[in-house]
């Protein structure tokens, strides 16, 4: 057997398992869902197996027929699944960019233990720390009662069950997802370029803006994607800190196939979700590839 050969028996030995599982779980489900997308559901749950496109046309425009009709409401709910996803993702970044840039100049020893706390909410159940926020949140909370305490509020105020709560607890979940990629570009980050710019008589803004922002600018978008997927699909947090007046698109596809047993248009819901992730991960390896170019 050749050197060559015996390579490539070694590579699909170390590689067989893994891919195998990955088509398994991931690539033949993925493929029966689509499948499912486009069968008309049944009258009692389940499927018929004949061909519908009114699955998509639910939520795209173009069902109008008896029992399966165009609702403004499930683009509206895409709508507000982006929005709340987006801004998710802002205020991450607004939180971790300085974070990040202030641990990148701690001594090693309390940077390691900073990213060790950054991380350590992992190590807790989600259900557990959402629940907690729930107890700040609600009207006899401890945010209610400590604004009324110190004179800012007369009565309680309406958080729980808000957008802003949504937001809050999927920045709060989020985070890591943001912050490590952000601390990866800012470690790498060459002072002597800082330095030198303000050598040459350039304002910090404009040392930041020529600078540092072009050499973080990967794990701002890096971040931005790994941070807003997780937070367009997530239903968990919405159920619990938003309840039934903020629906998002998790917790649409979770009620289709657990409550209205209308597989056919969760599948629908779910391929039209796993597009627009599609192309976000598309548009990120464009600007890899892109960014591989220039340097």
């Amino acid at each position: 057997m050749t050197l060559a050969r015996r390579k490539l028996m070694q590579l699909v030995g170390l590689l067989g398992v893994p891919t195998a599982f990955l088509l398994f779980f991931f690539l033949c489900p993925l493929v029966i869902m689509l499948i499912y997308s486009f069968l008309t559901p049944g009258h009692y749950g389940g499927v018929e197996w004949s061909f519908s496109h009114l699955n998509y046309g639910r939520i795209l425009g173009w069902a109008d027929t008896r029992y399966e009709k165009f609702d403004p409401v499930f683009p509206s709910i895409f709508l507000r699944s982006f929005r709340l996803a987006a801004l998710t993702v802002l205020t991450s970044l607004v939180i971790c960019y300085p974070a990040a840039f202030w641990i990148s100049r701690m001594s090693p020893g309390r940077r390691d233990f900073a990213i060790f706390l950054v991380t350590l909410p992992f190590f807790v159940s989600l259900i557990v720390r959402l629940f907690a926020w729930v107890l700040i949140l609600r009207p006899t909370g401890f945010l209610n009662q400590g604004l009324m305490g110190i004179g800012l509020t007369s009565g309680s105020m309406e958080f729980l069950y808000t957008d802003f709560a949504v937001i809050l607890g999927m920045t709060y979940v989020f985070i890591p997802f943001m912050f490590l990629p952000l601390y990866a570009s800012i470690e790498k980050l060459d002072m002597a370029q800082i330095e030198a710019s303000a050598d040459l008589g350039a304002t910090r803004f404009q040392t930041f803006l020529k600078v540092v922002l072009p050499a973080t600018l990967p794990g701002i978008i890096g971040g931005g994607i790994i941070t807003f997927i997780p937070s367009l699909g997530n239903f968990i947090v919405p159920s619990v800190l938003g309840g039934a007046k903020v629906l998002m698109i998790g917790n649409l596809i979770e009620q289709q196939f657990l409550s209205a047993r209308n597989w056919p248009f969760g599948s629908a819901l779910a391929m039209l979700v796993m597009s627009a992730v599609l192309v976000l991960l598309l548009v990120q390896l464009r600007l890899a590839r892109r960014e591989e170019a220039d340097s």
